[in-house]
Parts: C-alpha cells; sequence; structure tokens
C-alpha cells in the first residue's frame, strides 16, 4: 500500500504557502464554493499538491504527490 506524502493538513496565510511553492506552477484550479477556490500545483518533476485557499487569506495543503500526468479533456 501507498504511503502518503502528508500525514496532515497544513494551513497558514497563502502568502507564505506561495513562498514555499517555488518552482511549481497552477496545473488547474476550480471553484468549490463562495469561500474557498482549490488548485494543484505541479512541479516539472511530476510532484504534486493539492491546495485550497480560503478567502479569508489562508491556504491549506490537502495533499501531495508525485507522477502528475496532465490529461485533455475529450472534444466537446
Amino acid at each position: 500500500m501507498a504511503q502518503s506524502l502528508i500525514a496532515e493538513v497544513i494551513c497558514l496565510p497563502r502568502k507564505d504557502l506561495m513562498t514555499r511553492m517555488t518552482g511549481a506552477e497552477v496545473a488547474g484550479l476550480g471553484l468549490r464554493d463562495t469561500e474557498a477556490v482549490v488548485e494543484v500545483w505541479t512541479r516539472p518533476s511530476g510532484d504534486w499538491t493539492l491546495v485550497q485557499s480560503y478567502a479569508n487569506g489562508t491556504a491549506c495543503i490537502l495533499a501531495m504527490g508525485e507522477a502528475w500526468e496532465a490529461v485533455k479533456p475529450p472534444p466537446a
């Protein structure tokens, strides 16, 4: 069974979290609700980080992993 790279949710001010994301880029994002945005950050190495940012300025790392592969949506 695969082991998680993160044992708990890490929350801090978004500006501080963005400083830690050096070398990563947003691969996708979406609204969770009126107060939160979910983003997938990826690095060229294939590592990925799932971040949820809140309207109050807090951001949380929800999950991390490796071997990210971007896929194109099917034609409409």
